[in-house]
């Protein structure tokens, strides 16, 4: 287990050239900075309680924006952004509500995404000559 979550679905994830590819741009790292952690756990626990909770979600497959918020890109990155990735890679079965055990898994895959995410390298600053 690495992060509350089996190591396996990391190699695996890992193996996949569509979803290894995904990373954290400077927008959605902005709305870490302006949410913190625990504030970024509450966005996935409304988003997966509204986009994924249901037995037949509204516009299922297409439901998840591929970014602008944090969650959004790590559910593309760890398979749990449609029902179908859900059966496919985490063996939660597609057409029946997700429990809440159901639902906590998945907000700590995605919570551990965004944690095991690097940090990235600072930007340079520019020192202006004064004359």
């Amino acid at each position: 287990m690495i992060g509350g979550v089996p190591a396996s679905l990391w190699h695996a994830l890992a193996r996949s050239s569509f979803r290894s590819r995904f990373r954290l741009g400077p927008r959605e790292r902005r709305v870490i900075e302006r949410h913190g952690t625990a504030g970024i756990a509450r966005h996935a626990a409304d988003f997966i309680q509204d986009r994924l909770a249901p037995a037949c979600p509204a516009n299922d497959g297409r439901q998840t924006p591929m970014r602008g918020h944090p969650v959004f890109v790590a559910q593309h990155a760890t398979a749990t952004c449609c029902r179908a990735c859900l059966a496919r890679w985490h063996g939660i079965a597609a057409e029946q509500a997700l429990s809440a055990d159901e639902q906590r898994y998945i907000r700590d895959v995605v919570m551990a995404w965004i944690g095991r995410q690097p940090c990235p390298e600072p930007e340079p600053t520019r020192q202006r000559l004064l004359f």
